[in-house]
């Protein structure tokens, strides 16, 4: 039993930004930015891409790594979630010989995570948490700036205000959908939204950028062309 499964799910459809996942970016296909990322920890045997393309397991296999395993039609649709993706890999990978304590799922949208970033994150998961997240800051909070309308169509705050300043309000954190980190064992026990504790691995702002949209694709090419990341 290796001790952990890097998983990178990346289906073929895309509503936001058609083709993302290999679209070029400074010159290499998006998903790469994540292969190389996970090729700083662990050898390509444990490095696996779930996906229902074979467009994208052409243009992974370039790269060198194979891809053991395509994903059903069911489990790629914009209502399929993570976890059935991750179940579905991690029986894959057992009826192949080879199974897993731990699975760091990696989405292939999040180009400025680096090796280092998933170490980090690594390091925090021990025996008092279930899961461990990756997070940013995000600007506006609901203690603060964040409304909601009610029934009569007027806004009305999130959340009772904590202050009259911004940097007054508890800290909010967010999911940056770059890395997490789970037990298979405790993932075939419970849906992974409900593992619980979770610890948070925070990481720059930059680093969380998140490309699904063509305005997150701009944004990513603006911060390598000024070299920011």
């Amino acid at each position: 039993m290796s001790a952990t499964l890097f998983l990178i799910t990346a289906r073929g459809g895309s509503k936001g930004l058609p083709g993302k996942n290999i679209k070029p970016l400074d010159g290499k296909p998006l998903i790469q930015y994540t292969i190389e990322a996970a090729r700083e920890l662990v050898p390509d045997r444990d490095i696996v891409i779930s996906t229902d393309s074979q467009e994208i397991i052409s243009v992974v296999e370039q790269t060198g790594l194979k891809v053991p395993f395509l994903r059903p039609p069911n489990l790629a649709t914009d209502t399929a979630g993570h976890h059935e993706v991750i179940i579905h890999a991690i029986e894959e990978m057992e009826s192949l010989g080879q199974s897993y304590e731990r699975v760091v799922l990696l989405q292939p949208t999040s180009p400025f995570r680096k090796g280092d970033h998933i170490k980090e994150a690594l390091k925090l998961f021990d025996n008092s948490c279930k899961m461990v997240v990756s997070v940013k800051q995000p600007e506006d909070s609901p203690f603060y700036n964040q409304f909601m309308e009610n029934e009569n169509g007027f806004l009305v705050p999130c959340l009772k205000r904590a202050g009259n300043r911004r940097q007054d309000c508890p800290p909010i954190y967010t999911y940056n959908g770059s890395t997490y980190i789970m037990r298979v064992a405790d993932i075939k026990k419970v849906h992974m939204h409900n593992l619980k504790p979770i610890r948070k691995h925070l990481m720059p702002e930059i680093n969380s950028i998140q490309i699904d949209t063509v305005i997150d694709w701009l944004v990513a090419e603006a911060i390598i062309d000024l070299k920011l990341n």
